[in-house]
C-alpha cells in the first residue's frame, strides 16, 4: 500500500467519524423529577393548598404567564395552570424530568425517530426545554434548568424532594418502548392490591434515584375511561414528597393546624413497605407523603436499585 493511499484511507475513516456520531447522538443525563404540571379550577383555594398546607413557595411561571410555581426547591416544583374549558374530568397538564442537555436529548429523540418539536424553548429564567408525547399520548417535558437556579426560601415546606410521580397508564409494555427502550429508565419496584395482579410499576431515572410510577388501575383502552370518575382520577395522577418519617411529618401538619384538606384518616404503611400518607388538592391531586426507606419488607417485589435521599 502507497503512502498516499494510506492517507487517503485515514482521512477518510476521520472524516466519517463526525458524521456517524452525528447520526448517532448519545442520551443526555436524566438526573430527576423536574415537575409535575396540573390544572386547578380554584386558584385561591389551591394557592392556599400549596403555599399553607404544603408550604411550598409562591413563583411567577415563566414558561406561562397564565400559570403559578410552587417551588419545593430551585430545581422542582409543581407548576398550576388555569382550568381548560374541556378539561373534562382531567387535572394533568404533563410531567417533566431534569436533564443534563435539552438540545442534546431533543437530538437523541429525534435520531431514534421520535417525534420532536424543530427546536429547544428558552424560558426567562434561562431553562430550556421542550414538549413531546410519550407512546399514550402523555405530554412530557424534558428540562434543562438553568445553570445559577436561584435558592427557594419555604422555611415551611413539609417536605424539599419530590421522589416519584404517577399517572395513568393503559399499557405497560407499550409506555416501556419509551421510557426504558429510549429513556433507560430502570425498574425499582412493582405491586398491586391483589395477590397475582400488578398495580403499580415504578422505573426509576438512569442517572438518578426519582421514579416514575405507572399506574395500571384503567384496564386496556387510551385515554381516560369514560367512566372514571375526577376523584379516581386524582388518586392515579400524583406527585411524592420524600420523608424521613411521614409520622413526623404528620405531626408538624397537625400541630399547624395545616390538615384542612382532604386527607387519610392517618399514616400507614403501604404495601412497598413504606410509610405513607394521603392528602388531595381542591382538585383531588393526591399529594403522597412517602418515607424515603422501607420499614417493612415489600410485598410482591423487593426493590431493585437504591431508594432516594433527603
Amino acid at each position: 500500500m502507497s503512502c498516499r493511499f494510506f492517507a487517503a484511507v485515514c482521512l477518510s475513516v476521520f472524516a466519517a467519524a463526525p458524521a456517524c456520531a452525528q447520526s448517532s447522538p448519545m442520551r443526555p443525563r436524566i438526573t430527576g423529577i423536574s415537575h409535575l404540571a396540573i390544572y386547578t379550577s380554584d386558584p385561591a383555594a389551591t394557592e392556599h393548598y400549596y403555599t399553607v398546607i404544603v408550604g411550598a413557595a409562591k413563583l411567577p411561571d415563566p414558561e406561562n404567564p397564565q400559570g403559578v410555581r410552587y417551588a419545593l426547591s430551585a430545581t422542582q416544583f409543581i407548576e398550576v395552570l388555569p382550568l381548560p374549558p374541556d378539561a373534562g374530568v382531567n387535572r394533568l397538564d404533563h410531567s417533566a424530568w431534569n436533564v443534563s442537555s435539552a438540545e442534546g436529548m431533543r437530538r437523541y429523540l429525534r435520531a431514534r425517530g421520535w417525534k420532536t418539536p424543530a427546536r429547544v424553548r428558552q424560558d426567562a429564567d434561562g431553562s430550556r426545554w421542550f414538549e413531546v408525547l410519550d407512546p399514550e399520548a402523555n405530554k412530557v417535558q424534558f428540562v434543562q434548568p438553568p445553570a445559577n437556579a436561584p435558592r427557594i426560601v419555604n422555611p415551611n415546606a413539609i417536605g424539599r424532594h419530590i421522589i416519584h410521580i404517577g399517572f395513568l397508564v393503559h399499557s405497560r409494555d407499550k409506555e416501556d418502548t419509551f421510557y426504558r427502550g429510549l429513556l433507560g429508565f430502570r425498574p425499582y419496584w412493582w405491586g398491586g392490591s391483589h395477590p397475582g395482579h400488578i398495580d403499580w410499576v415504578s422505573q426509576q431515572v438512569p442517572d438518578g434515584h426519582d421514579w416514575l410510577e405507572y399506574m395500571l388501575a384503567a384496564g386496556p383502552g387510551a385515554g381516560i375511561p369514560a367512566t372514571m370518575s375526577q376523584r379516581t382520577l386524582g388518586v392515579l395522577d400524583h406527585f411524592s414528597i420524600g420523608e424521613v418519617s411521614v409520622p413526623d411529618a404528620y405531626k408538624v401538619l397537625e400541630a399547624g393546624d395545616r390538615l384542612t384538606s382532604r386527607h387519610d384518616p392517618a399514616p400507614k404503611i403501604g404495601l412497598d413497605g413504606k410509610y405513607q400518607f394521603n392528602l388531595y388538592d381542591p382538585d383531588g391531586i393526591r399529594l403522597e407523603l412517602m418515607n424515603f426507606h422501607a420499614t417493612d419488607k415489600p410485598c410482591c417485589s423487593p426493590f431493585t436499585a437504591a431508594d432516594p435521599e433527603k
